[in-house]
């Protein structure tokens, strides 16, 4: 772990103290998680205060946490190969299955959340910032607007694939779909065939919009099986993974 970012940590728990929740050095990065009613104080203070001066938002995302931990595919006997067994539809969610609502790993008001990426120029540092929006029904947190001008549009992709809606944007509207689209196609419960779709009518000489056609179907991993295609690969293949 690096001393610079233990002592970044160790900073910011001194300085906000109740005003965050947590304080975490993982992965080489730096992550502080606020609520959603401190957001606008504590973004302020890290951009103005001189120990801190993050005054550049590189980034703002969404994350939908209602499978976080789930692994569809785990399997202890997967190779470099392909995993070795395949999945039956009653035993999964099948990914392309329309409408479906996922169980929920997550607890209420820690579905949701608002990932912003700051970088310090003047101390040669970067933090994560994670809001979690307290209503899973109705996701919300403030903008950052008028802290950082960079995160008018990654506020309005975070509200266009995930629904999470900004307090106080100027303009938050669609920016990657188009503005009939229905749902947020980031949304873990998004059937990933959609609910729509567009083709060129002829006779109407316009584009349309039609219920999805697809049929329903459960994608199964690439699946390495005991054949004699293979036979000549298994030493190979035995010392790649040893």
């Amino acid at each position: 772990m690096s001393n610079r970012k233990q002592q970044l940590a160790d900073t910011l728990r001194v300085a906000f103290g109740e005003k965050i929740d947590s304080v975490t050095v993982a992965f080489n990065e730096v992550t502080i998680e606020v609520p959603a009613e401190n957001l606008l104080d504590v973004a302020t203070e890290l951009r103005d205060h001189e120990q801190f001066k993050f005054q550049q938002l590189l980034d703002v995302c969404g994350v939908d946490y209602s499978q976080f931990g789930r692994d569809e595919w785990q399997t202890e006997e997967a190779s470099r190969a392909g995993f070795s067994r395949g999945v039956a539809e009653s035993a999964t969610t099948g990914r392309l299955q329309f409408g479906d609502e996922l169980d929920s790993l997550a607890t209420q008001g820690r579905r949701f959340a608002a990932v912003y990426h700051l970088i310090s120029y003047a101390h040669n540092q970067r933090l994560r910032l994670r809001v979690f929006a307290p209503d899973d029904d109705f996701p919300i947190v403030s903008t950052v607007t008028g802290i950082w001008a960079s995160a008018d549009w990654y506020e309005r992709e975070a509200f266009d694939l995930f629904g999470i809606l900004f307090s106080g944007h100027p303009d938050l509207r669609r920016i990657l779909t188009d503005y009939g689209f229905v749902g947020h196609p980031f949304r873990k419960d998004f059937p990933m065939v959609g609910h729509v779709e567009m083709r060129y009518d002829p006779e109407r000489e316009r584009v349309v919009y039609e219920p999805v056609s697809i049929e329903p179907r459960v994608l199964v991993p690439k699946v390495k099986r005991q054949d004699h295609r293979y036979l000549a690969d298994a030493p190979e293949e035995a010392q790649g993974d040893a």
